[in-house]
């Protein structure tokens, strides 16, 4: 099982990235996916999940500038992240979960610059 998280970089406050993680060695579709991200010193916390059926939910900080969203098809799940903040600097971890079983990714570090 893979999954490849990239997207990441460097970016002034008030700027937008899109986050993508590509999904292998899965049936992409049964799983819910979501995004996590950890800051320096810091736990590792929830930014958004989606649904197998596309229901999504998000951590109050990100509501309304963050978006989580999927494609079957393309087995692949997103994270638009609009009016970025010095405080969403982090390494993002998108996970695959099923039942008790969940699956990470290597992460990717977005940096926020005020």
């Amino acid at each position: 099982v893979q999954l490849q998280a990239s997207g990441g970089g460097l970016v002034q406050a008030g700027g937008s990235l899109r986050l993508s993680c590509a999904a292998s060695g899965i049936i992409f579709s049964i799983y819910a996916m979501g995004w996590y991200r950890q800051a320096p010193g810091k736990q590792r916390e929830l930014v958004a999940t989606i649904t197998r059926g596309g229901n999504t939910n998000y951590a109050d900080p990100v509501k309304g500038r963050f978006t989580i969203s999927r494609d079957n098809a393309k087995n692949a799940v997103y994270l638009q992240m609009n009016s970025l903040k010095p405080e969403d600097t982090a390494v993002y971890y998108c996970n695959a979960l099923r039942s008790n079983i969940v699956y990470w990714g290597q992460g990717t570090q977005v940096t926020v610059s005020s």
